[in-house]
């Protein structure tokens, strides 16, 4: 249907799945969100998704003019004006979130850079690691430093399990998704950390990584949560597991934008019910 794929072509899935992880670290840590940081959240990533969609045709299209540039990728411009629009609208509702939002833009433009027509040094262009770190790093900013700004103010301390945690989980979905690319990715020059270690090594980052996704989630909950909390993120981790093992086999379109993407809509409504 081509109303689903427009939801998963310009980024409007992975907005609500960004949204769901901010509702889920203001339910963890029991702590009240302005509606105007979940708005912010949504439409950040809104932005930033599309904005990526963008250049990336433009650097895939060697060839591409400006003209031809733009009718092409006209939806993801027009998404992306309109969502930045949104974003300026909630920095003034939000203005303390200002110094949190910053290197969030700056986080998300150093994710883009590999496509920019510059040249980088070989330093950064071999170590595809960067990337992948990257990556997953600034979505575990984002979905919990924007919606909880003030508890960073605060200083609260429980947010560091939850910022582990978060992250660990983040770090496997971008390594199922840098599995999915490597071919591609090597055609292209592009490095990550799946074009740069073995499919065996590859393997065993991936368990330490979800080592401590368990350790650190398990400790968050332990110490912060209920026992129904605890049951709800053991069912996501078998469930992270299953996804996991179901991508070392190609897979369509739909499995990685609806099935690996949705793992955070998975995890996040499985806190929410947990706390009903």
């Amino acid at each position: 249907m081509n109303w689903i794929r427009f939801i998963f072509s310009y980024s409007l899935f992975i907005a609500v799945c960004a949204l769901s992880l901010a509702f889920q670290a203001a339910i963890l840590l029991d702590k009240p969100v302005d509606h105007y940081s979940y708005l912010l959240v949504f439409s950040a990533t809104l932005c930033s998704y599309n904005f990526y969609w963008a250049i990336a045709r433009w650097h895939n299209a060697k060839q591409l003019n400006l003209r031809s540039f733009i009718d092409k990728s006209l939806p993801n411009l027009l998404i992306c004006f309109a969502s930045s629009i949104i974003v300026i609208i909630c920095v003034y509702y939000l203005p303390g979130v200002i110094p949190y939002l910053i290197p969030a833009g700056i986080l998300t433009l150093a994710y883009s850079v590999p496509l920019w027509p510059v040249k980088l040094p070989s330093w950064i262009q071999r170590a595809g690691f960067l990337k992948t770190l990257l990556l997953a790093f600034t979505w575990t900013y984002v979905t919990i430093f924007i919606p909880l700004f003030e508890q960073v103010q605060l200083g609260n301390k429980n947010l560091l399990l939850l910022f582990c945690t978060r992250f660990f989980f983040m770090l496997m979905l971008c390594i199922i998704f840098d599995s999915r690319d490597a071919r591609a990715d090597k055609i292209k020059a592009l490095h990550s950390l799946a074009t740069d270690v073995s499919r065996r090594s590859l393997g065993i980052i991936m368990a330490v990584v979800f080592t401590g996704f368990l350790v650190s989630g398990i400790l968050l909950r332990y110490f912060y949560s209920t026992d129904r909390q605890m049951i709800a993120f053991i069912v996501s981790g078998i469930s992270m597991l299953i996804v996991y093992r179901l991508s070392l086999r190609d897979r369509g379109y739909y499995f990685y934008y609806f099935l690996v993407d949705g793992m955070m809509l998975f995890t996040a409504l499985g806190t929410f019910l947990a706390s009903i």
